[in-house]
């Protein structure tokens, strides 16, 4: 590496225009309504239903199943919105295989579940599609609720409360809505601006307003809701990266791999975005399997995930894990960085160190392997940073860096209440988020009417 062979490996432009497209189309295309029909008829129709326990916002599963195989899809898409009003979404990335499909009956006795996201999709696309709506809201309330961020969380609990009659405003940092689904997914399980088109139907309920670029902390108080709404909602998600802790992070090249797929996910020609040759990921979640394939679909000649423990200890799937290696991706185990190779200021390389479990806990071997790298990503897990609350902190009670909330949803702090990823308990999936923003919508609702 010393010969620099690798300090200019990052570069546009490696592929085709054909070829990015294919890279990036969908990857699990749509049922048709045949498809559907003959996936439906699959289903058991449990009366116990195993897959709707493990659906975090419990839709009735085997209900629109059934509506699909009778042929009713519309009735399906409101069997899930009833529960889950970003279920288009969810449908596309919730890892289903250790969720509902996992406890399938079929998955069982067959190894082989019902499709049960493939068919959520085709209920709630085509309710999309046909520009169905299912809700309006009840009779104006007077009640005013500030929801700050419109991630998954803070959009089910929007309207879930507009339905109720209530007035919302979200605010939202980011020049989009969204939130993780419009900039933290792989573009290829979200294509053809679907994140913006469910944002879209669902403000179609009418009575909430996004304020895109205000951010707490910066543009206003928690303090000045508190004062001037009925109730909050905070949904703001986490914003941190966490360090590698590795000498020479700070070297061009080395990059937050969420940086790099929001990048991507508003990128109008992928032409235009650069990759190494030789990347490196340094995580086990699906932050890391997403930026690890992306970047293969890019043109990276090779990409390598190095994670610190076992392959049974990642985040990520076995399913995303498979999909990474079906892609080129290699995934390396036992192994964490120690320090960045530089060269005029250029990561080149990364030298690892060997790790191991004794006595439960991971230790370092101090045996070391270097590998070839012209781009890093760090993918290590993000935090939730408190500042922003103003002065706040001391009012609301925090527990391992997240706000500490009671089963409704509710913080230490009178009127406001938190969801997704920013409390404690937040497993970082779309599904719970939504959950979370609902249910505590509900608890708000039912404060506010008393």
């Amino acid at each position: 590496m010393a010969d620099g062979r690798y300090a200019a490996g990052i570069a546009a432009g490696r592929l085709d225009s054909a070829q990015y497209a294919e890279n990036f189309s969908d990857l699990h295309p749509p049922f048709d309504q045949h498809e559907a029909l003959v996936e439906a008829d699959r289903c058991y129709f449990c009366y116990d239903a195993p897959c709707m326990q493990a659906c975090p916002t419990s839709i009735d599963i085997p209900l629109f199943i059934r509506q699909i195989a009778t042929g009713n899809p519309l009735g399906s898409a409101k069997t899930i919105f009833d529960q889950n009003i970003l279920g288009g979404m969810c449908a596309r990335v919730c890892p289903t295989e250790t969720l509902c499909e996992e406890a399938c009956v079929r998955e069982a006795a067959e190894g082989k579940p019902v499709q049960i996201g493939r068919l959520q999709r085709y209920a709630t696309d085509t309710a999309m599609a046909r520009g169905r709506q299912f809700y309006e809201r009840a009779a104006p309330t007077g009640k005013r609720i500030a929801v700050v961020g419109a991630g998954p969380a803070g959009l089910a609990c929007s309207h879930r409360l507009s339905m109720h009659g209530h007035e919302v405003t979200i605010f939202e940092a980011k020049p989009k809505a969204g939130g993780l689904n419009e900039y933290g997914i792989a573009a290829y399980k979200t294509p053809d601006g679907f994140a913006q088109a469910e944002v879209d139907y669902i403000l179609s309920i009418g009575g909430i307003t996004i304020e895109n670029g205000k951010a707490l902390g910066r543009d206003f108080a928690l303090a000045d809701l508190t004062a001037n709404y009925d109730a909050v909602f905070l949904g703001a998600g986490l914003a941190g990266v966490n360090a590698l802790r590795a000498q020479g992070e700070d070297a061009a090249g080395v990059e937050n791999a969420v940086d790099f797929i929001a990048t991507l996910r508003q990128a109008d020609d992928l032409s235009k975005l650069p990759v190494g040759r030789n990347v490196i990921v340094i995580g086990g979640g699906m932050t890391a399997i997403d930026a690890a394939i992306q970047s293969k679909l890019l043109g990276a000649e090779q990409v390598t995930i190095c994670y610190r423990r076992g392959r049974e200890h990642m985040n990520a799937s076995e399913y995303e894990q498979e999909l990474a290696a079906a892609n080129g991706v290699v995934i390396r185990h036992w192994l964490q960085p120690r320090r960045v190779i530089v060269e005029n200021g250029k990561a080149v390389g990364l030298e690892l160190e060997y790790t191991a479990l004794r006595d439960g806990r991971l230790v370092g071997t101090g045996e070391a392997v270097t590998l070839e790298a012209d781009q890093i990503f760090k993918a290590i897990g993000q935090s939730f940073d408190p500042v922003p609350l103003n002065g706040s902190g001391n009012a609301i009670e925090m527990e391992a860096g997240r706000i500490r909330v009671d089963a409704e949803g509710r913080t230490s702090l009178p009127k406001v209440w938190a969801g997704g990823d920013c409390v404690l308990g937040g497993d970082d999936l779309t599904v719970s988020a939504v959950a979370q923003g609902r249910d505590a919508a509900e608890s708000i609702h039912r404060t506010l009417v008393g």
